[in-house]
């Protein structure tokens, strides 16, 4: 807090830096489970970024990205996928389907869906990164191994829920 009020002091309320620092607070009010703080510091700096940088930019990007993740935390989905749905194709658009943040929100936008009970879908885009990490990064690398990680514990999750619930 106290480098964010020096920010906006001696930067202003729209420099780069004191958006990065609203972002980092946000970062640890989410940590810490504050929720309903982390998305009003995260949507200033989302509508800042976009009036000053553009919609496309790489940091809007990642501040919309960053918003769609406490709407998910928050488990309001839709605004969740409508976010991270506008970020996944912006990004395919301008970085291309194998690009790893390409990848990061494409696998965000799986787990969104999943959570929404659709299935299918999440699968399909689960699987869809995890054969371009294995060929692009290699089936070794960190991210390739975290993504399948990430979709083998929501088939754990599914195939638990379906003994109990007869879903998924």
């Amino acid at each position: 807090m106290q480098v964010l009020d020096t920010r906006r002091r001696v930067l202003g309320e729209e420099h780069p830096d004191t958006l990065t620092s609203m972002a980092n607070l946000a970062s640890t009010f989410s940590d810490q489970g504050r929720l309903k703080e982390a998305e009003e510091l995260l949507v200033k700096v989302m509508e800042t970024r976009r009036r000053v940088l553009g919609q496309e930019h790489p940091d809007t990007l990642t501040s919309m990205a960053n918003l769609a993740s406490t709407y998910s935390d928050q488990e309001r989905w839709q605004e969740a996928e409508a976010l991270e749905m506008q970020v996944m194709e912006t990004r395919k658009r301008q970085m291309g389907e194998e690009h790893l943040d390409t990848l990061a929100s494409t696998n965000s936008l799986a787990s969104i869906l999943w959570n929404q009970g659709r299935w299918m879908d999440a699968e399909d885009l689960h699987t869809q990164v995890i054969n371009t990490m294995s060929v692009t990064l290699g089936e070794d690398h960190p991210s390739t191994v975290s993504a399948i990680d990430d979709f083998a514990l929501l088939r754990e999750e599914c195939a638990m829920s379906r003994q109990v619930m007869g879903e998924c």
